[in-house]
């Protein structure tokens, strides 16, 4: 019987090899088969880490890791919101198909591509900017990651954006578009965007070619009704949202239904044009080079918004070089306007539209070459605006209305239970005669001075007057007045008045004064009085600004004797429609010139000083002046009394 001959030292060596390589396959075989039970869990664990949202998958699970390109498939998946946000589904999908690629990188594994079927999407974000599609609670993320092939059909998405005030529901598709190695991504949707039908369509460049270090390029095209919007901008890191810039463009019927597009409200218009630039860091948005155009109206903007703090804040500024107020409105819109609760008042009783003034702050500058009104214009108008907490502040600079100014500040606070307005305004050399009377002559000449000083609450201009408190004053230290004022002279009025009307020609004005206080609505003649050549005219009586009665007296003392006025001029009617008539015997015209001023107990100085100070030096004024502190020291003659 033949020995076996022992193997040689490197058959032996090759045997020992072969039986730990098949050691090491056996136990790398039963820990795939062990892992692959666990690997479910982990992956799903990682995501979670990695996302910030709890990921279920309640139908089949499939991985393929020993592969040039490993994938992983997955039916009936659930992601759920993140902790930050309230219990509930941020997205569900019937079936997941992820493709992915090895690569020599620090992330070995890329994605090629994405497949979602039967998806539908809850989107999220309050007040505050916690949205439920965040991998954490801090803000913005630098985006998805690279994704080289996408396909996502028919998938319905409920976005409700309660921050930029938007609410989506809809269809969207998103995918590759077109043939060849590196075909664009499109994505179009349609649905109710803010209550109203819209339509969406972006294109991009290819997702196989795109590069973090490499802006991507795309473009926007989004109807609602009439209204269109395009943007052509660029993605400077790609995909991350929060840094992007490009170009705009807007236009429709009326410049308030852009709201259904972009969330941000705005005034009614005629049809519209709009431009400008946005560029995008982080949660700062910067809106340049704006134009609007609607009417004959144009205005210029440069506007930035930042939504980092505890509340979204707008800044920026608007110039103009001609606004018509006739172009903003429900009437410029073709829309019906609203009826007015009372047609026969000045001050309407519609409510001021308060929805969201509570959620932004604002500090907006303003520049308008010309405002024109209905009749006249105001040119050279100047300030700011600024919104914070619900208080609305409105300071006027400067503005010139003829060869006058205005000035002054406006002030609404909307966050009191019921919202209190403040007015504190002044005018300065208003020329009178460019207020055209009936007969198309003014009636009176010269430079008009005054100052309003109120304060009101309500939720509408007319609950702001009914309530409101405060002083008005008007000065005209020197003019004249017209015969021709001629309404008055078909009452055919006897004595000065009467004379002086059928004059038909000009009468030295020297100093007129008319002050009124107001106290809970109703406003009291403080001084009224019109010094000229031929009489001296005062004036007594109230307005009732809950109904806007008028209850008003003039009384007239000629200068010459011969001349004397038998009756008062009385006003009533309302402020929409006032009427004049012949009242009673004038009794303080009985009493001469001097008892006539001597009624005024207080000061005129006073008065003109709260106008402008300067105005007491004035020498026809202070003429009146002089006279009206003699005449308070005159005795008051036997059988009358002096009128408080």
């Amino acid at each position: 019987m033949d020995t076996p001959l022992p193997l040689a030292p490197r058959h032996r060596g090759l045997r020992r090899s072969l039986l730990v390589v098949a050691a090491v396959l056996l136990l790398l075989a039963a820990g795939l088969a062990i892992a692959q039970r666990h690997l479910k869990g982990v992956l799903l664990h990682a995501l979670a880490a990695r996302t910030g949202h709890v990921i279920r998958v309640d139908g089949a699970f499939q991985e393929h890791f020993l592969s040039l390109h490993p994938s992983i498939t997955a039916t009936q998946v659930s992601i759920d919101n993140p902790p930050w946000m309230p219990a509930g589904v941020t997205a569900q999908f019937a079936a997941v198909s992820v493709g992915l690629e090895w690569q020599a990188s620090l992330h070995p594994l890329g994605l090629r591509r994405l497949e979602l079927q039967g998806a539908t999407l809850h989107l999220l974000r309050d007040a505050s900017g916690q949205a439920n599609w965040r991998a954490h609670p801090g803000g913005p993320g630098k985006g998805p990651p690279l994704i080289r092939s996408l396909s996502v059909s028919n998938a319905h998405v409920e976005f409700h954006d309660e921050r930029r005030h938007l609410q989506f529901t809809g269809i969207v598709s998103a995918g590759d578009a077109g043939g060849g190695a590196a075909p664009k991504l499109r994505v179009d949707g349609s649905g109710q965007l803010n209550g109203r039908t819209v339509s969406f369509d972006i294109t991009g460049d290819p997702l196989a070619t795109a590069r973090r270090d490499h802006p991507y390029d795309f473009a926007l095209e989004e109807h609602s009704g009439g209204d269109r919007l395009s943007l052509r901008g660029a993605i400077t890191q790609p995909f991350d949202l929060r840094v992007l810039q490009g170009s705009f463009e807007a236009a429709g019927p009326d410049l308030k239904d852009l709201y259904f597009l972009v969330g941000i409200k705005l005034p009614e218009t005629g049809a519209y044009r709009l431009s400008g630039r946005l560029d995008r860091q982080g949660l700062r948005f910067v809106f340049s080079d704006v134009l609007a155009s609607f009417g004959e109206s144009a205005v210029k903007a440069n506007l930035s918004t930042d939504d980092s703090g505890e509340r979204p804040r707008l800044e920026g500024e608007l110039s103009s070089e001609r606004l018509r107020l006739a172009d903003i409105g429900a009437q410029a819109s073709g829309r019906a306007p609203e009826p007015a609760a009372n047609p026969g008042l000045r001050f309407t009783q519609t409510p001021f539209r308060l929805d969201g003034i509570e959620r932004t702050d604002a500090l907006v500058r303003f520049r308008v070459r010309e405002l024109q009104l209905r009749r006249e214009s105001i040119r050279a108008v100047s300030g700011v605006v600024s919104l914070d907490h619900a208080v609305l502040s409105i300071e006027l600079s400067k503005a010139a209305l003829g060869e006058g100014t205005l000035s002054g500040t406006a002030r609404f606070d909307a966050s009191r239970k019921v919202p209190r307005g403040e007015l504190n305004l002044s005018v300065t050399d208003l020329p009178l005669e460019q207020f055209k009377g009936k007969s198309g002559e003014p009636p009176f000449t010269g430079l008009l001075s005054g100052r309003a000083r109120l304060s009101g609450e309500g939720k509408s201009p007319h609950e702001l007057a009914a309530t409101a408190n405060g002083t008005i004053t008007a000065v005209i230290p020197h003019g004249a007045m017209r015969a021709s004022i001629a309404e008055l002279a078909a009452l055919e009025l006897n004595g000065a008045l009467g004379a002086l009307f059928k004059d038909r020609k000009e009468t030295a004005m020297h100093c007129g004064v008319a002050s009124f206080d107001a106290h809970d609505g109703l406003v009291t003649t403080h001084i009224f009085v019109i010094d000229t050549d031929k009489v001296l005219i005062t004036g007594t009586g109230t307005i009732q600004m809950d109904s806007e009665a008028l209850d008003l007296a003039l009384h007239g003392q000629p200068k010459k004797a011969g001349l004397a006025l038998h009756s008062a001029i009385s006003i009533n009617g309302t402020l929409v429609h006032p009427q004049a008539r012949l009242g009673g015997h004038g009794g303080v015209a009985q009493s001469g010139a001097a008892v006539a001023l001597g009624v005024i107990l207080t000061p005129i100085a006073a008065v003109l000083g709260f106008v402008n100070p300067g105005l007491a030096r004035d020498a026809d004024c202070a003429s009146l002046i002089a006279q009206a502190g003699a005449a308070a020291q005159a005795p008051v003659p036997h059988g009358e009394q002096p009128t408080k």
